[in-house]
């Protein structure tokens, strides 16, 4: 049953402000001045929007010292740490060293070795595991980070209303704020992933430890609020690495990019427009350049955009997505656009035979308490998972990508893994997708 309500006066509101980065910077919490929002409720054991999905559980409420500090890396010597840790057993995840703080100016050496680390930040590398565009032409994969915020109702009415569905990106820390708006976005039908619990340091500066708590806490909150667990996720500030991608997809989440064509990125820069570094219109004009790019390449494509600030959700609403739609692209969420079965984006679902990983108890332990939770005895992959060769920035990742779908040409034994010392899986084959 859905009903509505004021939200909750004890819950604090807050607006968001970025401090500098290089790529999208780092959410700092202001008071807001905004109106009280109406935002839907949902009864529990309501039937979830899933095919398969368990009913969803009671209302959550966020309750001081059960979770972690909010917009900070959590500590890692917590029960529910150790437990997550466990998940990596049998996979090998590269030794790299951490660097300084995800910049390349302040790492030349590891900048250096970017393509050898698999460092999307400093050479535009990605795998043949992360996802970067839509396979199919003139398709426009929809995705927003850094919420759920109050302006996200907002957007979830224009998007419900034009039957569109998108892919949000939530912050754990956002999530404790507001779960029922993230609530929302899972039962009208949208897609979730995982963005880390604070977006505080990019995820390559971190420990091994400390990014399995800034995945694992995010992942747990999603769970106690939807009852599903995602099997995705994006590295703030686009910022990873092999060790970081071999961690993740341990913990059984895959990296979701936004495409790079032709030199460049398809990120609309909308979230610097709050600290005043571009303006509403160059945003505007980043996106319409972006869709020029988008024209000529011979795959589908994704958007950096985001859902933290009014005026993002602004100019998602008034200008981008209507702007797509004017020029005869498709809109989707991550999952439409890959073809990607809706039961196979969430562990309780999947029917995949190939991803999550199986472990060695043949469950896996999302609420950090020490028992099971979810069962993935029926994957057949497991252990000494090494991360495939690269595809960098500028180069033929588009093509790559239309040949694994095809089939055709060394592109496609590349997106199935079929290069050396590679996982032997491409996203395709993780998600049980055959075209």
């Amino acid at each position: 049953m859905r009903s509505y309500f004021m939200l909750l006066a004890s819950v604090p509101s807050f607006s968001y402000a970025h401090t500098s980065h290089r790529h999208h910077a780092f959410l700092q919490r202001q008071a807001s001045t905004e109106p009280t929002l109406t935002i839907p409720t949902y009864s529990p054991g309501s039937t979830a929007p899933v095919a398969g999905a368990p009913p969803l559980p009671k209302t959550f409420v966020f309750s001081q010292g059960t979770y972690p500090e909010l917009d900070k890396v959590p500590p890692t010597n917590s029960p529910q740490v150790a437990e997550w840790m466990k998940e990596l057993d049998g996979h090998n995840i590269p030794p790299l060293s951490p660097t300084k703080n995800g910049e390349c100016d302040n790492d030349p050496d590891l900048a250096a070795k970017s393509v050898e680390r698999g460092w999307w930040t400093c050479g535009g590398v990605t795998r043949d595991t992360d996802i970067t565009a839509c396979p199919d032409k003139m398709t426009f994969g929809v995705t927003f980070d850094d919420g759920p915020a109050e302006y996200t109702p907002t957007l979830l009415k224009y998007l419900n209303e034009n039957q569109l569905q998108a892919t949000f990106f939530c912050i754990g820390s956002r999530i404790m704020e507001l779960p029922n708006v993230m609530l929302d976005e899972y039962m009208t039908g949208h897609e979730l992933g995982v963005h880390t619990w604070s977006h505080s340091i990019p995820l390559t500066a971190l420990t091994n430890e400390q990014i399995v708590a800034e995945l694992g806490w995010t992942r747990k909150a999603i769970k106690e609020i939807t009852g599903v667990t995602p099997v995705t996720m994006r590295p703030p500030y686009g910022d990873i690495d092999d060790r970081v991608r071999a961690i993740s997809m341990a913990m059984g989440l895959i990296p979701v990019m936004w495409t790079s064509a032709n030199g460049s990125t398809f990120d609309t820069n909308d979230w610097r427009i709050a600290d005043g570094e571009v303006t509403k219109g160059q945003s505007i004009s980043t996106f319409n350049r972006i869709l020029d790019q988008a024209s000529t390449i011979d795959t589908g494509f994704i958007v950096l955009e985001h859902d933290i600030h009014q005026v993002t959700v602004d100019i998602a609403i008034s200008d981008t997505l209507k702007a797509a739609q004017n020029r005869g692209f498709k809109l989707q969420s991550v999952g439409e656009c890959m073809h990607f079965p809706t039961t196979n984006l969430y562990r309780e679902t999947s029917q995949n035979a190939t991803f999550p990983y199986a472990t060695k108890s043949g469950m896996v332990d999302i609420d950090g308490d020490g028992k099971g939770d979810v069962s993935v005895a029926a994957s057949k992959v497991n252990s000494s998972t090494t991360i495939p060769g690269p595809t960098t920035n500028g180069t033929s990742s588009n093509d790559r990508k239309t040949q694994a779908a095809t089939g055709t040409g060394n592109g496609a034994n590349q997106a199935r893994g079929l290069t050396s010392g590679a996982l032997g899986l491409s996203v395709l084959g993780l998600f049980g997708v055959l075209f």
